[in-house]
């Protein structure tokens, strides 16, 4: 089969690559109808690899070495384990993206997304940018009524909704979203699905515009403005009840830092490649929080997703910037959302 392989840094190949063997006893064998590309592969492909076990064996998948990219996808049922029940061949599917043992404290918990064993589809091992893979059958829900071209924003909406849910956001809060890439423009919009209005902070004309359509009520060109300052103006002097910080730049960092208000609330969602200096003695003398927010859980966030983008097809619509072949994952996926020239999601059509 065809698939996005990563072998290092600056080094992704559309190649053959052997098709996934007989899904395993708890496992689901899906041919791939859309994949869409995270940000955290681009990370992986300008400076990493920083997820990806290229050298040395993942602790808890055990993969090593080249890998197929993707996990973000929705898919075909076309071969089930022996003691898989609820799929059956031909249903649509879409997986969470991370895998969790079921059985350790966190995941007695609730909070599989901290399990000790986690390994995700796609970095960990190989993934949906592909014509075929395994995942298993416990991390996928039926799409329902949803068509793959919107069942295909569930797995990062998922991700934004657990963001938001951290934050304990109620209507009237003022909350910033910085970054309004995929993941943040869902942010926005799943403040918007529970009436929360938000002001959005980007330095991209079009990625803020995406931002407008997806709810945002005050837009901030952070390329043009201070935007701290024009964060406190907005909010009389106060700042802002709660900031998400989804861009994972040092600029985002301190801009949340300048913006929040006393007692307020920043939710680090994008990852911090680079030092991060915070000013502690203010977190201290304000009572700020900072908490942050790891992909999903599956059985609370996934399913609220795809209910979400029953009711609201248009978050779908709204998120995506462009559908692609595979063939053109490199230059029209990875280097152009490197770049900043995509306004929102890349999906890819195997």
């Amino acid at each position: 089969m065809q698939a996005a392989v990563y072998h290092g840094r600056q080094d992704v190949r559309v190649q053959e690559w052997p098709d996934p063997p007989a899904p395993a006893a708890r496992e689901i064998q899906l041919e791939i109808l859309r994949a869409s590309i995270c940000g955290t592969d681009v990370d992986e492909f300008v400076s990493g690899p920083h997820l990806i076990p290229l050298t040395a064996p993942h602790p808890a998948s055990g993969h090593t070495g080249p890998l197929v990219l993707g996990h973000e996808m929705v898919g075909r049922v076309v071969a089930v384990g022996a003691e898989v029940t609820g799929f059956a061949a031909g249903d649509v599917v879409v997986p969470g993206s991370g895998v969790s043992c079921g059985s350790c404290r966190w995941c007695r918990a609730g909070q599989t997304n901290l399990c000790a064993t986690y390994y995700t589809v796609g970095l960990h091992v190989d993934g949906g940018l592909a014509e075929r893979v395994n995942v298993p059958a416990r991390i996928s829900r039926s799409v329902g009524a949803c068509p793959p071209d919107v069942a295909i924003m569930a797995q990062p909406l998922a991700v934004a909704l657990h963001a938001v849910r951290g934050t304990a956001a109620e209507e009237g809060a003022r909350v910033v979203v910085i970054g309004l890439g995929g993941i943040g423009a869902l942010a926005v919009a799943a403040c918007a699905a529970r009436g929360i209005d938000t002001i959005g902070v980007d330095v991209s004309a079009a990625r803020l515009d995406v931002a407008a359509r997806s709810g945002a009520g005050v837009l901030i060109d952070a390329s043009r403005q201070d935007a701290a300052a024009e964060i406190l103006r907005i909010t009389g002097g106060a700042g802002a009840d709660v900031v998400i910080e989804t861009s994972g730049v040092p600029q985002g960092l301190a801009t949340a830092m300048n913006a929040v208000s006393r007692g307020g609330h920043i939710r680090l969602v994008g990852l911090h490649r680079d030092p991060s200096p915070l000013n502690l003695t203010r977190l201290v003398l304000e009572e700020i929080r900072i908490s942050t927010s790891k992909v999903h859980i599956c059985d609370q966030d996934l399913p609220e997703a795809l209910d979400l983008l029953a009711d609201h097809p248009e978050i779908a619509t709204t998120a995506v910037d462009e559908v692609i072949a595979l063939a053109d994952i490199v230059p029209g996926g990875l280097r152009r959302m490197a770049e900043g020239a995509a306004a929102g999601k890349v999906v890819v059509a195997p």
